[in-house]
């Protein structure tokens, strides 16, 4: 039919369709006068999508799909009478969608009926939506604990898309369609982090799953549980080119645990069941491929998958021996030091009581900053390059390290000379950088316990709490003192977190950035011990604290996310770079209703950078930014913002920003020297 000369064409038929023999209902499709004489347009009446034409005085209504390629009829044009489909040229009746002589392809024509108030078309009633493989993999999903997803809808993903719609109008789970799919990812990262349990994040073929890398390995380095779906190009053309092929799974293989292809006799439940798992017990990143033909696939009465029978306790306790030799050295120290990271998140009440019967300083990794409150007698804060001089005291004087799930990270600043006993419940973490006296494999919760019942009556350590109090006194003063200085370029960071740390309620989440605001923030915010921090670890990813700050929300703020517990605060940190990467998600954030406060330090440049530049004796280059008024930004997306440029403003405009019921950014005119 393509190519067949126009004025070669007889006229078309203008006979009108049947009424539906298996009943109809009417529709009301037009306004009168809507479509003008010799014109087509798209309409949509339910999940029918028809192309509307009128011409010879008569209106036609077929089905909006192409027989051919499935081309969208009601963006064509009448030409010499008929219908010309805008794809390939193929021709039909406007009226009925008969092709001309010598062709039987053609679309579905509907009849159609002018009334006073428009054009009517009489269609048969709406079929069941049938139950496909997308349905079956989402409603594993569900069964799996994901109760969010993060991500962005197109062309190569609607088929399950759909079934995300179908399960949220269940209210199986909840949708958030995100700017950028690198907010995606790093929301659901950030979701893992805080929870242990498993968002997914979700992205059409091509560029849209590419987006999702940069978050999925902040999830990997940090041993954050996520699931990344993406829809792909029909199986057909998958490798010849085709408009955004990409061979995911080669582009996913090195951050994803595994990565699978859904097949159409694929066992589309075990797929998932093996995806949710494998996340989830080796806190890992995950990744399923769906092309596009397969998300449509009926699925009949294919039965969902879950973890029932799956899923052990993972409690586990340490050999014995290792826990006696533990004991031993812990017994024999006379001034120990406990040492936490993010491991210990969930496992701190053993920890603690632990410490409190020894009398022994807790100090945390920066990324397990939170676990124990500043106030607490024992806590010293964060050790190592964004921590505090009392963690630093404790590390210089102690005679025994007992680290519970830290990593040994560079930044941490465990001394490697000091004997070491290193509780964690993956091996490989053990002795990860250099060898330590005592490895112990096991829960870190349970290793604690376990230590503290067998300790002697009388161990050798000297009650530390007096030493802990002094060096905050110290350190308190130093911090009061630093609060003053003010050389007319912006507020100090001694400020910043001074007010912070008065005003954010004690069961807050708090998402930081990287940066100078982060070294900051780890340096002079101190924590209730009720509090979550959540960063960007091991990555260190720019941009990371709004994104994440979504996936917090999602987690423990989302009213409608099925918990009983009371929705917790939720406020990120960053600077005017880290913003910059996703300013436009906090338009994601109000159509969400999401209750996030941003703190925005804009010292109009990338302040980290600069610093590393001055102290290598570079010349400080390329790092100046050109920013809007982020307050105004943020009030012309619809959220609150406020505007600090002195200190003495800062408690309002932060406690105004909390007491807003939504979305609020309060930007802080920042000095970049004072950090």
């Amino acid at each position: 039919m393509a190519g067949t000369p126009i004025r070669a064409l007889p006229q078309p038929s203008l006979e009108s369709p049947a009424l539906p023999p298996d009943g109809y209902e009417w529709h009301r499709a037009l306004a009168p006068d809507e479509l003008p004489e010799g014109r087509v347009k798209t309409v949509s009446i339910g999940r029918r999508s028809l192309a509307l034409t009128h011409f010879r005085g008569g209106y036609g209504a077929l089905d909006n799909r192409c027989p051919h390629q499935g081309g969208p009829l009601g963006e064509g044009s009448i030409e010499k009478g008929w219908l010309r489909c805008p794809w390939h040229g193929y021709d039909y009746s406007p009226c009925n969608g008969t092709p001309p002589p010598g062709f039987s392809d053609a679309p579905a024509s509907y009849p159609t009926e002018v009334r006073a108030d428009g054009v009517y078309v009489a269609l048969p009633p709406d079929e069941e939506r049938p139950r496909t493989v997308s349905d079956v993999m989402v409603e594993t999903m569900v069964n799996w604990g994901v109760s969010h997803v993060f991500g962005m809808v197109g062309h190569s993903n609607l088929g399950l898309a759909d079934a995300f719609r179908a399960a949220e109008e269940r209210g199986d789970l909840r949708f958030v369609g995100i700017r950028h799919e690198g907010a995606a990812s790093f929301a659901a990262s950030a979701y893992g982090k805080l929870t242990g349990g498993l968002a997914a994040c979700f992205g059409i073929a091509g560029p849209g799953s590419t987006n999702l890398l940069t978050g999925l390995y902040d999830a990997k380095v940090d041993r954050a549980p996520v699931l990344a779906l993406s829809g792909q190009v029909p199986s057909k053309v998958i490798g010849r080119g085709a408009f955004q092929d990409v061979d995911l799974n080669a582009a996913f293989a090195a951050v994803a645990r595994t990565s699978h292809c859904v097949l159409g006799e694929s066992d589309h439940a075990e797929l998932v069941n093996l995806a949710c798992k494998t996340a989830l017990l080796e806190r890992d990143v995950t990744h399923l491929v769906f092309p596009d033909e397969v998300q449509n696939r009926p699925a009949g009465d294919a039965k969902a998958g879950g973890p029932t029978g799956r899923v052990p306790d993972r409690s586990i306790a340490p050999p014995a021996g290792a826990l006696a030799a533990a004991v031993a050295r812990v017994s024999s120290a006379r001034r120990p030091l406990f040492i936490v990271g993010n491991g210990a998140r969930h496992h701190m009440g053993p920890v603690v009581a632990l410490a409190e019967h020894l009398g022994v300083p807790v100090a945390t990794t920066f990324k397990a900053k939170g676990q124990i409150s500043d106030h607490h007698p024992l806590g010293c804060g964060v050790l190592g390059r964004s921590g505090t001089p009392i963690a630093s005291w404790f590390m210089n004087e102690c005679d025994l390290v007992v680290a519970f799930g830290a990593s040994f990270s560079n930044h941490t600043g465990i001394a490697a000379y000091k004997p070491i006993v290193q509780v964690d419940f993956d091996p490989m973490a053990l002795g990860r950088f250099h060898a330590v006296e005592v490895p112990v494999l096991g829960d870190v919760g349970v290793a604690a316990a376990m230590m503290a019942e067998a300790l002697p009556g009388r161990p050798a350590c000297v009650d530390q709490r007096p030493e802990v109090a002094e060096r905050w006194a110290i350190w308190r003063e130093e911090k009061r003192r630093r609060r003053q200085d003010d050389f007319g370029r912006g507020v100090n960071s001694a400020a910043v977190f001074d007010a912070m740390s008065t005003l954010v309620p004690e069961d807050a989440v708090l998402c930081v950035d990287v940066g100078n605001n982060a070294y900051s923030f780890g340096r002079y915010f101190e924590v209730s011990g009720r509090q979550d921090v959540l960063m960007s670890g091991y990555l260190g990813s720019i941009g990371f604290a709004f994104p994440a700050a979504m996936g917090a929300w999602a987690a423990v703020g989302d009213r409608r996310r099925g918990s009983d517990a009371p929705a917790r605060p939720v406020v990120s940190i960053s600077g005017d770079g880290g913003f910059g990467q996703y300013a436009m998600e906090i338009t994601t954030a109000v159509k969400y209703g999401m209750n996030i406060t941003h703190v925005l330090l804009n010292n109009g440049e990338l302040g980290k950078i600069s610093k590393e530049q001055r102290a290598g004796e570079w010349s400080v280059w390329q790092t100046g930014l050109h920013n809007p008024d982020f307050a105004a930004f943020a009030q012309l997306c619809g959220a609150a913002g406020y505007r600090v440029s002195t200190a003495d403003q800062l408690a309002g405009a932060i406690g105004n920003a909390l007491a807003h019921p939504g979305p609020a950014l309060v930007e802080v005119i920042a000095d970049p020297l004072l950090v």
